[in-house]
């Protein structure tokens, strides 16, 4: 094949066919937005491919991450976008390891789904309040700030005597709609940052089947298989630690989830009262999924700060996202050892920052880290849904299924 020279990244490449047609009119920002938040090595890549023959998830047709490759050195910011292809990839770092150029293809997928946080973001504004690190007083200012004005006009801003029970600090009636409201807040923006980004991945590089896909419940089930057991994650050598720490807070965040869903309905609607008993089958579960996400957080932060191999190169979205995680994680369970050692000068002082944590953890929902769950789902349901056939999705799983029964 011939080779064609770009003038405009003054480097040899190989004709990409999803650039056929189209006028290359390079984002000089973005470049150096996605340069900013780590993909500054993209500048070494020379398009061997070999990052795309070694990656074990990469699909036969149009494989990644060359292709991405080529666009962030071309400042194709519209293309990157709206290619489910950046959302597949899982940053193992396989690709990383073997490129021999260090150009790091990892972590340059992971650079531009940071900057797609924040293009996706709705409101506007919460995307540059999540993604530029002079906002962090903000972040976390807002919900200390809500709380304890709340507390102040209340006149519950003191230490409550007697036995320690959160609700006499902070009642439900008080605390139940801030937190609703917090989740509503979220949730227009993880819908309307989905909805857009499901019309641009239409719009995108990668094209449904002119035969069809597998169809939309077929591929909601295996997208939410795949999200359920990190399959595809599951499949990367250097990072197979990581793929624990992931499971771990998974599963962590849904016990914890599921618990205080169940509270909540439990208080208004059967009339359950706090605090429970240690042995309550609700109780246990919170317990249980506490420890889980304190590990898994842990871990993480564990592989960030001693093997940057394997974990990828770190960046601010990343750092906060997992320290509020890992701060709602160790809060939570010092709320309740304090408050079991009945020690209220510190139990809910304690509480208090659990709370700033949790409406964090909430309405920061769709414009942090956190909305990779959002949209890696979206991408991963749009490819199998309209990309594999079920043909393709019945051989991969057969592929697959002599690999568990032989881990088993």
């Amino acid at each position: 094949m011939e080779k064609q020279t770009c003038e405009t990244c003054a480097t040899t490449t190989i004709p990409d066919k999803n650039l056929q047609g189209m006028t290359l009119d390079p984002d000089l920002e973005f470049i150096e937005e996605v340069s900013r938040l780590g993909g500054e090595t993209f500048k070494k890549c020379y398009q061997c491919a070999t990052c795309s023959a070694t990656c074990p998830i990469s699909p036969d047709d149009n494989p990644f991450p060359r292709k991405e490759m080529v666009w962030a050195m071309w400042g194709l910011k519209d293309l990157l976008l709206k290619d489910p292809d950046v959302w597949l990839c899982h940053q193992c770092n396989d690709c990383s390891a073997i490129c021999p150029r260090e150009g790091n293809p990892g972590d340059i997928l992971a650079s531009i789904r940071a900057y797609a946080y924040k293009h996706y973001a709705f409101p506007g504004f919460m995307g540059r309040l999540l993604f530029e690190k002079k906002f962090l007083p903000l972040v976390f200012g807002i919900p200390f700030v809500i709380l304890l004005f709340v507390l102040e006009i209340t006149g519950n801003l003191k230490i409550p005597e007697g036995e320690i029970v959160y609700s006499k600090f902070f009642p439900h009636y008080l605390l139940d709609p801030l937190f609703i409201f917090f989740a509503l807040f979220a949730t227009v923006g993880a819908v309307m940052g989905g909805w857009k980004f499901w019309n641009a991945l239409k719009a995108g590089p990668r094209q449904p089947l002119a035969e069809g896909g597998m169809g939309v419940v077929p591929g909601l089930i295996a997208a939410v298989k795949e999200i359920g057991v990190h399959s595809q994650f599951n499949e990367c050598e250097k990072a197979n630690p990581r793929y624990y720490s992931h499971l771990l807070t998974f599963y962590g965040f849904l016990a914890l989830f599921i618990t205080t869903t169940a509270v909540f309905f439990g208080i208004y609607i059967f009339g359950l009262n706090l605090p429970m008993s240690l042995v309550h089958p609700i109780k246990i579960l919170g317990n249980a999924g506490a420890i889980a996400f304190l590990l898994g957080t842990g871990l993480m932060l564990y592989h960030r700060f001693t093997d940057e191999e394997k974990s990828g190169k770190s960046k601010y979205n990343d750092w906060l996202f997992i320290a509020i995680m890992f701060g709602l994680a160790v809060s939570g369970i010092l709320t309740e050892v304090f408050r079991l050692a009945n020690i209220p000068g510190v139990a809910y002082p304690v509480y208090f920052v659990h709370l700033v944590l949790i409406l964090c953890m909430i309405g920061y929902f769709p414009y942090s880290k956190f909305a990779h769950l959002l949209y890696r789902t979206i991408a991963i349901f749009y490819y199998k849904s309209c990309c594999v056939s079920v043909a393709v999705e019945e051989k991969k799983d057969a592929e697959e299924a002599p690999a568990t029964a032989e881990a088993a």
